[in-house]
């Protein structure tokens, strides 16, 4: 009887946690996880023979780790301590229900053998792989239909020792196409915080298909001459926070994608409902915020918020090209400081290159709806490069006080596009010339995120609910 009374009230609790996360589906929220989460079973990587003398390959004691950790899944999950030391270590996957937590001076390091990073399928929204046809390699920590996945720590670092792929990629001895640092895809629940990662191979953390992902004060870092290493590249992913996090690359900060050509057309997976805050960072070839060139699958609903860029090459840009299909629209950029960058806004219409011969170049993107407001900027070269593509002008492009000192005597570049501004100094080509009359042409993101902070208490309850399932069995 007294079992049945329990199974009640956890019942009851299911279904109130039910309707709230219901009631929050409208909205997302971006405050703290926290990230130390409580796990009942915790191992430190040493248990599973690992030595820390950054020589000693340890990617059997991961794996080891790994294997042991994945009995606790249904338990209440487990967290896998990384202490203070240099472990060097292959490519390893993670799992459900997993803290991953490095110690503030620990170092993951990985190995500069390729073979020590498998080769796995390319993803479907891309068909190959993004640098060479065939398979690619597989990322240094890597996920695959995971549920609630933590990697934090307090400030330890996640170091790809990239120079050797580098090298590769530079000197065309590449086989395959390069791994990332930390790939997860199909996954849900996923929290990286209070970390610095430096030296990627290739682009540094990598959502794919991934949904409820929060990235939160990372250090990410990599020569500003080093090919290809994005920051943060939310992929065919939706409900995703990145917030309070500085990015020191030889490519784009983050850059949104949503998959290539007629494989992301085909996958139909777009990125959507993203929130970046608080960005800090300098890219001397690229941009602080890109939107494709991979966006085929579509990209909605992005809210961008404080971003500091300094001595960079772009500050934002939007890269796509006939062929790619797909939309980008509904994008708000706001609360923007620019020093000393190039051009300050860059739309590419014919950017990048495609998967094979078998895309329709007349599969035209979408491109609609897009806001910046509040922007500053000093020593800015070129205020804007602002291109649409024939048969498919770019609509409705909004600049709102935007305040560049700009160095270039033609501060404008604009065709194929249609839009409006408002206090716009130097004053905007003809294009965007027009006043904004109504401003519901204008994307601005819903100021009410109120629901958001249901979903924060329903997500509590969710734990309490599970911990008491595990209790009542």
């Amino acid at each position: 009887m007294r079992r049945s009374v329990k199974l009640l009230e956890v019942l009851l609790i299911l279904a109130t946690v039910s309707d709230a996360l219901w009631a929050a589906s409208g909205g997302l929220n971006c405050k703290d996880p926290q990230a130390r989460a409580f796990r009942p079973h915790s191992v430190t990587i040493t248990e599973f023979g690992a030595v820390g003398d950054g020589v000693t390959l340890n990617t059997k004691a991961f794996h080891n780790a790994m294997f042991y950790l994945n009995s606790f899944a249904d338990k209440g999950g487990a967290q896998l301590f990384v202490p203070a030391g240099k472990w060097l270590t292959g490519s390893f996957n993670l799992i459900s229900h997993l803290s991953l937590v490095l110690d503030e001076n620990a170092v993951i390091l990985g190995s500069t053998e390729p073979e020590d990073w498998p080769l796995i399928d390319p993803l479907p929204s891309y068909g190959r792989g993004r640098e060479l046809p065939g398979q690619r390699h597989q990322s240094l920590i890597y996920g695959h239909n995971l549920t609630d996945v933590i990697i934090t720590g307090n400030n330890g670092t996640i170091d790809g020792q990239g120079s050797v792929w580098w090298e590769k990629f530079r000197n065309g001895t590449l086989d395959h196409t390069r791994p990332h640092l930390v790939e997860l895809m199909h996954s849900t629940g996923v929290v990286i915080a209070n970390l610095t990662f430096i030296n990627s191979p290739f682009w540094t953390i990598h959502p794919v298909y991934c949904s409820h992902v929060h990235i939160n004060d990372v250090t990410i870092l990599a020569p500003l001459t080093s090919p290809n290493t994005d920051g943060i590249d939310p992929d065919s992913s939706d409900d995703v926070c990145i917030i309070d996090c500085y990015i020191r690359t030889g490519d784009d900060l983050i850059s949104i994608k949503s998959g290539w050509d007629q494989y992301g057309i085909a996958y139909s997976r777009p990125s959507s409902n993203i929130i970046i805050r608080r960005l800090i960072g300098e890219t001397r070839t690229s941009a602080g915020i890109a939107l494709g060139s991979e966006m085929s699958g579509g990209i909605s609903d992005v809210q961008v918020e404080g971003l500091r860029l300094f001595n960079s090459k772009t500050g934002v840009r939007l890269k796509t090209s006939p062929g790619r299909g797909g939309y980008i629209q509904n994008i708000s950029i706001s609360d923007v400081t620019m020093e000393n960058v190039d051009i300050a806004f860059r739309f590419s219409s014919h950017y990048g290159d495609h998967p094979d011969d078998k895309y329709d170049p007349t599969a035209l993107p979408t491109i609609n709806r897009i806001t910046f407001k509040d922007v500053s900027g000093s020593n800015i070269r070129v205020a804007g490069i602002l291109e649409g593509i024939e048969e498919d002008v770019f609509q409705d492009i909004c600049f709102s006080n935007i305040s560049l000192s700009v160095t270039s005597k033609h501060p404008w570049k604009c065709s194929l596009i249609q839009g409006y501004s408002d206090e716009v100094t130097p004053e905007p080509c003809e294009p965007i010339r027009e006043r904004m009359q109504d401003y519901s042409v204008c994307f601005a993101p819903n100021p009410d995120l109120s629901r958001g902070n249901q979903l924060v208490s329903a997500t509590t309850k969710m734990t309490t609910v599970y911990h008491a399932l595990q209790w009542w069995k």
